[in-house]
């Protein structure tokens, strides 16, 4: 294997399971997928795309929960072993920076990430059409909903989870008002988390047929001595639907919109009973990933189908052993994208 080492905390309590003899891919599900199935909540029918966090000597989550009424919202879920749930019975009560309730009309695939000792927020939601929305806690008690960072339509918006040359760094893939029939990731840049410009290109979709109609950011970019390991979403279409898959990408330290390398073939697609049958079936979407400085682990939360929560696992040496093997990244992607 070759040398790549995650730049974090130590995860001794990460979550975790063997990878099986002869895996075909870099990337195995846990046995026990999946980690939270039908009707979790009263009033909640299912509950997928979703991120996690370490917090106090256990797990701390956002959940996308779709009610029975089919608008969806965010609820706050706790774990100690980052597997087994439990979920607060409200969404969670979102205020302005006043303190006075400020719920958005709706709220889905959230992701959660911790930049110093602030935990952020950020979903899609409604803003005279697909936005995204943002909110910020220290205690998972207030939530502190802060300035919309784009125009309307946008989606799959993450943040890196630290700050590069002093300025805050954000992913997302502008859209339309529909399914989006295009889709690029692309990066932004705040001093303040409110202001935001200095857009760049990173990635469009490719003629590799699991992400031939779109991409998205999944989970918060994993900071290593390689690069950020990006792991994210491919669509493509088929006369059946629209499948969804992950994969995975190596970008600059320094200047994320510089992709270092990209793997050609993704690193899970829907396989598994509970990926290609549910709500909207075939999809894999990774939201979130754990991480373990000292051994490379990773962990990754995925929604399954748009109706369950699954977990996988990997570390840094096979993900980036196999953007060795499979890379395909362009010409055009090794320079900052801009025009």
């Amino acid at each position: 294997m070759s040398s790549i080492q995650i730049i974090g905390k130590n995860l001794e309590q990460i979550p975790w399971q063997e990878c099986p003899e002869n895996a075909p891919l870099p990337v195995w599900r846990y046995s026990e997928n999946p980690i939270i199935r039908r009707n979790p909540v009263k009033g909640v029918s299912r509950i997928f795309n979703s991120a996690v966090q370490p917090y106090q000597g256990g797990f701390i989550g956002v959940f996308r929960g779709e009610q029975t009424d089919g608008i969806p919202y965010i609820y706050l879920g706790r774990s100690k072993d980052g597997i087994h749930w439990q979920f607060d019975p409200e969404k969670i009560p979102f205020t302005d920076e006043n303190g006075k309730p400020f719920m958005p009309l709706y709220a889905y695939d959230p992701r959660l990430v911790r930049i110093e000792d602030t935990y952020y927020i950020i979903w899609c939601q409604d803003f005279w059409g697909a936005a995204i929305g943002m909110a910020k806690t220290t205690d998972f008690k207030t939530f502190t909903r802060i300035e919309n960072p784009f125009l309307p339509f946008n989606r799959n918006a993450v943040l890196f989870p630290r700050k590069i040359n002093n300025k805050y760094m954000m992913l997302s893939r502008p859209s339309d008002s529909g399914h989006t029939p295009f889709g690029d990731i692309f990066l932004s840049e705040s001093p303040d988390l409110e202001y935001w410009g200095h857009h760049r290109h990173v990635m469009s979709r490719s003629s590799n047929w699991w992400e031939s109609l779109k991409i998205g950011g999944g989970a918060a970019p994993i900071e290593t001595d390689k690069g950020w390991l990006l792991i994210y979403h491919g669509v493509t279409n088929t006369c059946n639907g629209f499948v969804y898959s992950m994969g995975i990408a190596l970008l600059d330290l320094e200047q994320p919109s510089v992709v270092k390398k990209r793997a050609s073939r993704y690193i899970l697609t829907p396989e598994t009973a509970y990926e290609e049958r549910g709500f909207v079936p075939n999809v894999c979407f990774p939201c979130a990933a754990l991480t373990d400085a000292k051994s490379g682990r990773i962990a990754i939360y995925y929604g399954c189908a748009d109706t369950y929560v699954g977990l996988a696992f990997t570390t840094a040496e096979k993900l980036y052993d196999y953007l060795l093997e499979y890379d395909c990244a362009g010409e055009s992607e090794h320079e900052p994208g801009r025009k």
